[in-house]
């Protein structure tokens, strides 16, 4: 195990179970909702929002209270949790009040998961080999969303057994699959992970409400916030508009959670040559560049279309296989939101300690990642708008007894909403930009008044 003790290692195999449950359902999040429960776009996309939103947000004050009862008992109350929401997703029937509430239920359940296992990794390391241990921790991270990504897809189409024959799942299902997952961290919480001394003294939840409030007053870190969430509104649409976008424009056996698994695969095997090649660089150098690259992953999205009539329904990869050219672009896009994101992740929480309170930068960067935050919020909100209008449910009532040549042309202009997300990266790249000019500008004019 090395340098690092036991209950690091435990907590990185918890964490893995985690995400391979929580992405796996993430992933088919909007299809589960409109297919199973029968919201339409616009709903899924909101109460996505809320969703999504709140697993970003909740970890600030979940975290708190963790650390007053212990990493082992919050870690016990998050896995029980999320064992009983992911089991009764699938197993209750999909009733609007019922799905609702199991969702709230799964949102905090799955919040004290983040600060917990972080605080884990914190705790388990010293300050020199802190960033290594965050370095695998992401790692684990990664492997566990591609586990939970590549399993949903076989789950939500059927699974072929060969001899044994084809089993037909769907969406539903895959909260079984999730449940299992969780429930095997449950065990390793239970029977293996030791609890892990909190260091200093845990804080109160007036003392997090008291500094959400003071960041708020600050300015030049909301702004920030808020431009960098342009980022991952992108980002985010691997899962609230990327799934149903494929569906309905390659077909239901297309694999939105595969080509999804584009972006970790890119992220881990060039995010370590992106940090060297650019670590002498300042952060927010890094940081324009990846945010300058993020639209064109969307317009390489919204190509798929024009690449159809040029090769039509299929598009040969090295003699070994065919894609669909929407599907194919898809995949493209998503390589290049990954190659952006190696740009901008490693530098950010760097770069945002510089805009802090000298002194202060300890209590705002607990509210960094509220980016995440945002940007869910946003980007699973108007996805749901942009969906009804340029993609919308084949199954409304007023599409009944369309032929395929009328649902065709029904989305003929689909690609049209990732205009509009290249059109938010393209703002927030010449924000972020501007955004440093005007920082320095008012830091230098601040150093010659002194």
């Amino acid at each position: 195990m090395g340098k690092y003790p036991r209950s690091f290692w435990i907590a990185n195999a918890i964490e893995l179970f985690e995400r391979a449950a929580f992405y796996g359902v993430f992933i088919s999040l909007t299809i589960y909702l409109t297919d199973a429960v029968g919201f339409s776009d616009i709903w899924a996309g909101i109460i996505g929002a809320i969703f999504s939103a709140g697993i970003y947000f909740f970890p600030m004050f979940t975290g708190a209270y963790a650390d007053k009862i212990g990493f082992k008992k919050a870690l016990i109350i998050a896995f029980s949790s999320l064992t009983i929401g992911y089991f009764t997703l699938a197993a209750l029937p999909q009733k609007v009040p019922v799905v609702i509430a199991l969702l709230l239920f799964l949102m905090i359940g799955g919040s004290f998961i983040k600060s917990v296992i972080t605080g884990v990794a914190a705790q388990s390391s010293t300050e020199g080999d802190r960033a290594k241990a965050y370095s695998i921790f992401y790692a684990i991270v990664n492997i566990g969303a591609f586990l939970g990504k590549t399993v949903a897809k076989p789950i939500r189409t059927g699974i072929d057994l060969g001899f044994l024959g084809h089993f037909e799942l769907g969406v539903r299902y895959i909260g079984f699959y999730s449940a299992a997952m969780t429930f095997a961290a449950l065990l390793l919480v239970i029977f293996v992970f030791r609890n892990v001394a909190v260091n200093g003294t845990p804080k109160e939840v007036k003392d997090i409400i008291a500094g959400f409030k003071k960041l708020l007053t600050n300015a030049r870190l909301v702004a920030l916030i808020l431009i960098v969430a342009g980022f991952w509104v992108i980002q985010h649409q691997m899962y609230a508009s990327m799934p149903k976008y494929i569906i309905r424009t390659v077909g239901p056996q297309a694999a939105p959670e595969w080509y999804a698994n584009v972006n970790p695969l890119v992220v881990a095997v060039f995010v370590m040559f992106i940090t060297k090649l650019m670590k002498n660089k300042p952060a927010v150098v890094s940081m324009i560049v990846g945010m300058a690259i993020m639209p064109f992953s969307a317009l390489l999205m919204a190509s798929g279309k024009f690449v159809q009539t040029m090769a039509g329904d299929g598009v040969s990869i090295m003699g070994l296989f065919s894609m669909h050219p929407i599907a194919l672009m898809m995949a493209i896009g998503i390589a290049f939101q990954g190659i952006a994101e190696c740009f901008i992740s490693p530098r950010y929480l760097e770069f945002f300690s510089l805009q802090a309170p000298k002194g202060e930068e300890g209590m705002y960067l607990g509210f960094a990642h509220l980016h995440s935050f945002v940007a869910n919020f946003i980007g699973f909100f108007i996805s749901g708008f942009l969906l009804d209008a340029y993609c919308p449910n084949p199954h409304k009532p007023e599409f009944a007894g369309f032929s395929p040549e009328r649902m065709s042309a029904l989305y003929s202009d689909a690609h049209y909403i990732w205009y509009i997300f290249a059109g938010i990266g393209a703002l927030s790249a010449v924000s972020l930009f501007v955004y440093n000019k005007v920082v320095n500008y008012i830091d230098r004019k601040k150093e010659a008044e002194k």
